[in-house]
């Protein structure tokens, strides 16, 4: 009782840090091999640390600043010109043009207030490209967290290995498989799905800004936002901008929108999506989701890594598990902790 509750005290302690914690070991994880090549070079475990994370702060951070404050204020300005597209005299002209439609687009314009809803996230993303601009005081002091995370896992990572291994109570290839499943779940994560997203986000707002739709940025955000979730993606934006160009005669915009969607967007986490996770996350799509929208309901924006991360952990944990129970009684115990099931 009493190491139960110490666990949760700390576990409440180490909560405002969860953030700067989730994203240090997240790139102290991508970095490794970074830091061991210019260890050897240098020979100091503390040098080589300090310098792969001044690296890794040019790699990600500078250009990630850049982007998202383009990005946002890109975002801001092309909003404004898709407001003026759900006007009500519009809507309606729209809707006099399509009879056969009327009825179920009055529906929809009756049950959302799309104006509202564009305004409403005008004003968000104003906000939130302020907040960039400003570099809140919490912003600062997570980002400086991480850094500081950051090269103490670099540096004692053999260290801090040691120390779970001594603690948590696992066999040597019980912890190996564990280890494993964290490095490569990370990974997937990273580089497969976020890697993806961005790409696909790309590929749709370079084809919205072909065909002269409003707002390709502002778009190609949003259906890279959509990429990361399982069962959303890119089509929850270029499908209904596509039914809209056929609706509006425009057929041709509207088949091509829908072949560069179908073929192009969407098969790209079809064929990239293997070619740089491969087997890694072992994970079913279901789960996948569960773990990408949980993780961000309860955590936030770490949740996209940690709930993944935690899922996965707790699958290899059941398979450990099943591997003891299945392991014969009186085998000796490196013969039981060398039962592993695939």
């Amino acid at each position: 009782m009493v190491i139960g509750l110490g666990v949760a005290v700390c576990a409440f302690m180490a909560k405002p840090f969860l953030g700067a914690l989730v994203w240090s070991t997240t790139l102290a994880v991508l970095f490794v091999p970074l830091d061991m090549a210019i260890s050897k070079r240098l020979g100091s475990r503390s040098l080589s640390a300090l310098t792969t994370v001044t690296v890794t702060a040019c790699i990600v951070v500078v250009p990630a600043i850049l982007v998202a404050e383009t990005l946002l204020n890109e975002a801001v300005r092309s909003a404004t010109l898709v407001v003026p597209m759900f006007d009500a005299e519009d809507w309606k002209r729209f809707m006099g043009g399509h009879r056969w439609l009327a009825p179920a687009l009055q529906w929809i314009h009756d049950k959302v207030d799309f104006a509202d809803l564009m305004r409403t996230a005008t004003s968000a993303l104003a906000t939130g490209s302020g907040s960039v601009l400003r570099a809140s005081f919490s912003g600062v002091a997570n980002l400086l967290l991480t850094f500081y995370f950051l090269f103490y896992l670099l540096r004692d990572r053999e260290r801090i290995a040691d120390a779970a291994r001594l603690y948590l109570p696992l066999s040597e290839p019980e912890f190996s498989q564990v280890s494993v499943r964290v490095t490569d779940t990370i990974f997937a994560t990273v580089f497969g799905t976020m890697a993806v997203a961005a790409l696909q986000g790309g590929l749709g707002g370079l084809m919205f800004w072909w065909l002269g739709l409003p707002a390709p940025v502002f778009w190609g955000v949003l259906m890279a936002l959509l990429a990361i979730v399982p069962f959303l993606g890119a089509f929850v934006i270029w499908a209904p901008a596509a039914a809209f160009l056929a609706l509006s005669g425009a057929y041709t915009s509207a088949v091509v929108l829908t072949i560069w969607g179908t073929l192009v967007v969407g098969l790209v986490d079809n064929v990239v999506y293997p070619i740089l996770v491969g087997n890694k996350l072992r994970m079913h799509t279901m789960l996948s989701f569960i773990a990408v929208v949980g993780g961000l309901v309860l955590m936030g924006a770490p949740g996209v890594v940690l709930g993944p991360l935690l899922l996965a952990v707790t699958l290899t944990l059941v398979q450990i598990w099943r591997g003891r129970l299945a392991a014969p009684i009186d085998a000796p115990p490196q013969q039981r902790d060398a039962v592993q099931v695939p």
